[in-house]
C-alpha cells in the first residue's frame, strides 16, 4: 500500500549537522539552556541563528528549492531540535506538518511559489488556525465564516489556542461558509492568510499564560480578514477529508517530536543513576531502578519504531483521511509514553528533579500538553474503540484475538499477545471500557512496529524488553477494562461527608 523512500541526501545530512551545531552554541556557549526556557519565548536572535541554517527546508518540495518533504527528514530534524528542546522542536513541528506539507499538497501553484521562498529566504514561519473557544475538539461546529466577496473571501470569527500565536508570518485558517440564509455550511473551508498584508492581519486580543512550553506563545486572535481567491486551498474531495488527511499526517509524525526528547531522557536516567551512590550502591544497580529505566528504553524503541513507520506512510503522497486508528494510536500511546519518562526521570533524580530547571521536571510540564492538543487522548482512545468495535460488527466477531490475527495494523503482533486478549468483547460497553479498549490496541499495534524495526536490524536486546514491557502494559489494562465498575460522581458530596463531625 505504501512505497518506503531510501533517498537521504547530502544536503540534509549537512543541514542536520549545520542544526545540531547551532544548537550547541546558542543553547551552550552563548547562552544557558536552563535559564532560556523559564522565560516567554526564546530571543528573536536565537530564533534567527537557527532558522538561519535552514532546517525547515526538509518540509518543502524540491521543486520550489527545498530538500524534498520527506518524512524521514522532517521526523529526523524534529528529533535534533527535542534533544535539546521539546519547545523547540514544537516549533517545527507546527511549521512542518501543520503548514508547510499542506500547503505542498493542497496550495494554489502560484501561492505555494511566495510562500516556499519566503521560508527559504526570509525565515517565515506558518501555523494553523482550527479550536475555538466555544467549540474545541468539535470543529465541525466552529463558527469562524467566510464569504465570497468579488475575487476576496471575507472570514471573521474567533480562534484561540494556536501555537506561535502573534508569532507566524503565515496561517491556514479553517472557516464555515456562510451560505445566502445565514446558515453555515456544514463542510470546512481551507485558506491561507499571509499577515504582511493589512487585510490579512490577525488581531491577538490576549496572549495567555500557558503553564509550560513558555517558548512557544498562546492567545486569542480576532478575525475578520480579506484574503484573494487563490489563497482558498483546494481539496481533494471535502474539506473534512482534507482536515483528516492533515491532521492524521500531524499525529503519524508526533513521533519526530518525542524521538530526540526520549533519547535524551534515557541518556540522563542512566547517567545520574550511574552516579548517585547510595548505601555504597548505585541506583542503578537497585532492582527497581532497573525496572524503570527498563520503562524509559522501551519508549525509546516504541518511538523509534513509530518514526520507522512513520517515515514509510506518512509523505504528502498519501491520502490519510481514513488512517484514524493508526494516527490516534501513535498520537495517544506516545504522548502517554513522553509523561511516562519525565515522571520517572523526576523520581530518579530525588530533589534534584525538583527544580524548575530539570529535565525531567520540565518534561513533565511541557510533554502534559501533547496529551491535550490535537485530540486530548482519552477522546483518541474512544475514536479507536469505536472504529474497531464497528469492524468487528461487520466481521461478526466478537473474540478480541481472532479479531486482531486478522485487522491489518495488529495481525504481526497478535500472536504476542494470545494468552491475554483470547477475550469476548460486548459491543454496548460504557465510554471508560473503551478508553481501555482503544489504549490495548494501541499498544497492540505499535508491538508490532517494534517487530517491524527489528527485522530491519534494531537491537534485538531493546526490542524483547520492550515487547515484554507492552504485554504487561497490555495486561494491565486489559485488567481493568475487565474490573472497571459502576462508579460515578457524587454531585451533592457534602451530604454526611464532613469527617470532623464523627470524630
Amino acid at each position: 500500500m505504501f512505497s518506503t523512500d531510501t533517498t537521504t541526501g547530502t544536503s540534509f545530512l549537512q543541514t542536520k549537522k549545520d542544526l545540531e551545531k547551532v544548537l550547541k552554541r546558542v543553547f551552550y556557549k552563548e547562552n544557558n539552556i536552563e535559564k532560556l526556557v523559564q522565560k516567554r519565548l526564546f530571543p528573536k536572535e536565537i530564533i534567527a541563528q537557527i532558522m538561519a541554517v535552514n532546517p525547515l527546508s526538509v518540509a518543502i518540495p524540491e521543486n520550489y528549492g527545498g530538500q524534498g518533504c520527506r518524512p524521514k527528514e522532517c521526523l529526523s530534524i524534529m528529533e535534533t531540535a527535542s534533544y535539546e528542546s521539546l519547545p523547540l522542536s514544537l516549533i517545527m513541528g507546527i511549521n512542518m506538518a501543520l503548514f508547510l506539507q499542506p500547503v505542498a499538497k493542497y496550495a494554489n501553484k502560484n501561492v505555494k511559489e511566495k510562500i516556499f521562498n519566503r521560508f527559504l529566504h526570509e525565515q517565515n514561519m506558518g501555523g494553523l488556525m482550527i479550536t475555538e473557544p466555544d467549540y474545541g475538539s468539535d470543529a465541525m461546529n466552529m463558527q469562524t465564516f467566510n464569504e465570497k466577496i468579488g475575487k476576496h473571501y471575507h472570514i471573521s470569527g474567533t480562534k484561540h489556542w494556536q501555537g506561535l500565536t502573534g508569532m507566524a508570518d503565515y496561517w491556514i485558517m479553517t472557516a464555515r461558509a456562510k451560505e445566502a440564509n445565514g446558515n453555515l455550511k456544514r463542510d470546512l473551508d481551507f485558506f491561507i492568510c499571509d499577515t504582511h498584508h493589512p487585510e490579512q492581519m490577525i488581531k491577538v486580543e490576549e496572549y495567555y499564560n500557558n503553564v509550560g512550553l513558555y517558548p512557544i506563545p498562546y492567545g486569542k486572535n480576532l478575525v475578520d480578514i480579506k484574503v484573494p481567491e487563490e489563497n482558498k486551498m483546494e481539496p481533494e474531495s471535502t474539506g473534512l477529508k482534507l482536515m483528516m488527511d492533515l491532521l492524521h499526517r500531524s499525529r503519524l509524525q508526533f513521533p519526530g517530536m518525542g524521538m530526540g526528547y526520549i533519547r535524551r531522557i534515557m541518556e540522563e536516567a542512566i547517567k545520574h543513576t550511574r552516579q548517585r551512590f547510595v548505601g555504597g550502591k548505585s541506583l542503578l544497580s537497585l532492582d527497581q531502578v532497573q525496572l524503570l529505566i527498563s520503562r524509559i528504553q522501551s519508549a525509546f524503541t516504541v518511538c523509534s519504531a513509530m518514526c520507522h513507520r512513520s517515515s514509510k506512510i506518512s509523505g504528502i503522497e498519501h491520502n490519510l483521511s481514513l488512517a484514524g486508528v493508526e494516527a490516534n494510536s501513535v498520537k495517544a500511546y506516545l504522548t502517554d509514553l513522553m509523561q511516562e519518562c519525565a515522571q520517572i526521570l523526576t523520581q530518579l533524580q530525588g530533589a534534584n528533579g525538583y527544580k524548575t530547571e530539570s529535565l525531567g521536571a520540565r518534561g513533565i510540564i511541557d510533554s502534559r500538553p501533547f496529551q491535550i492538543f490535537e485530540g486530548s487522548n482519552d477522546m483518541l482512545y474512544t475514536q479507536i474503540s469505536d472504529t474497531i468495535l464497528k469492524t468487528m460488527a461487520r466481521m461478526r466477531e466478537v473474540n478480541l484475538f481472532k479479531f486482531l490475527t486478522s485487522y491489518d495494523l495488529t495481525k504481526e503482533a497478535a500472536d504476542i499477545f494470545k494468552s491475554i486478549l483470547n477475550v469476548n468483547i460486548e459491543q454496548n460497553i460504557c465510554q471508560r471500557k473503551r478508553v481501555d479498549l482503544g489504549r490495548i490496541i494501541s499498544k497492540v499495534t505499535s508491538a508490532g512496529y517494534v517487530l517491524a524495526l527489528s527485522k530491519d536490524g534494531f537491537s534485538k536486546e531493546l526490542v524483547s524488553n520492550s515487547l515484554k514491557t507492552i504485554q504487561h502494559e497490555v495486561s494491565m489494562v486489559l485488567n481493568s477494562f475487565q474490573q472497571h465498575m459502576d462508579v460515578g460522581v457524587i454531585e451533592d458530596y457534602n451530604n454526611n461527608a464532613a469527617w470532623l463531625k464523627y470524630t
